[in-house]
């Protein structure tokens, strides 16, 4: 009896990126029940060697070496989030082991973090000649961080589902599927930034998704209208989502009071 050879599997074509600034998102718990037990006046030398710390990270970020953003998170995954880009993963880590180092992260516990390279796709093309030159293409790569009113941030993934495989799909059907993807999210142009982190290699997720706003609920709305593209609908995973709001350096003093 013949045995019937089954399909051969075919590759499909992985799309390039185009890769800029690498990120780092720490996301914190403050752990207020042993800060009420520290003098007040021990505190606040806490709070002033933090904002010390965040006047370093803004002197990097005057030079357009690197961008920073702190934010409160609402809910109970975490109380903090402060998100840092910078040129090289060393660069990162540097920054990580100083924020370490503050008194204050003796109290801030950790509760989640995402690691990630600032990433833009090529399915619509990335334009003629080097595309590290262009002007339009830097500023997305190596973004300074908006000082928008509130964040949003979620890792996502595209499914490997049998049936339902993004990994199986042409690059033509891809590309096409991407374009429709990509014209909801330029409807929402002037009301969020998105920071697309490419992850894969680097964390749990291929991707982590960073969105800031003024208006909240335009998180919801596009978020919402996403889900029924087919990029989403069919391919798209999704894990916890982070919101927050904008916490300037000038106010910590006033968050930490007890």
């Amino acid at each position: 009896m013949q045995h019937q050879s089954s399909e051969p599997t075919v590759t499909q074509q992985a799309a390039e990126t185009l890769d800029g600034w690498y990120t780092f998102h720490d996301f914190r718990r403050i752990d207020w029940s042993r800060l009420k037990q520290v003098e007040a006046t021990v505190r606040t030398k806490m709070v002033h060697e933090f904002q010390a710390f965040l006047s370093e990270l803004a002197q990097v970020e005057e030079q357009k070496e690197g961008s920073h953003a702190l934010y409160t998170i609402i809910g109970q995954k975490a109380d903090l989030v402060l998100m840092v880009l910078r040129p090289t993963m060393e660069d990162i880590q540097a920054v990580e082991v100083k924020m370490q180092k503050l008194d204050l992260y003796d109290y801030l516990i950790p509760t989640y973090s995402y690691v990630s390279v600032v990433e833009l796709g090529t399915y619509r093309g990335s334009g003629e000649g080097n595309p590290y030159e262009n002007p339009y293409v830097r500023d997305r790569l190596y973004p300074i961080l908006p000082k928008s009113k509130h964040i949003c941030f979620y890792p996502m993934s595209k499914s490997r589902r049998d049936g339902d495989n993004w990994y199986t799909l042409s690059m033509e059907k891809r590309k096409e599927l991407m374009y429709r993807h990509g014209m909801i999210g330029r409807s929402y142009a002037g009301k969020i930034q998105q920071i697309i982190g490419g992850s894969t290699g680097f964390d749990d997720w291929e991707w982590g998704v960073t969105l800031f706003a003024n208006d909240i609920l335009q998180f919801k709305k596009i978020v919402y209208e996403m889900r029924f593209d087919e990029v989403s609908a069919k391919y798209g995973e999704f894990g916890e989502f982070f919101i927050g709001n904008r916490l300037e350096s000038t106010d910590l003093e006033a968050h930490f009071a007890l």
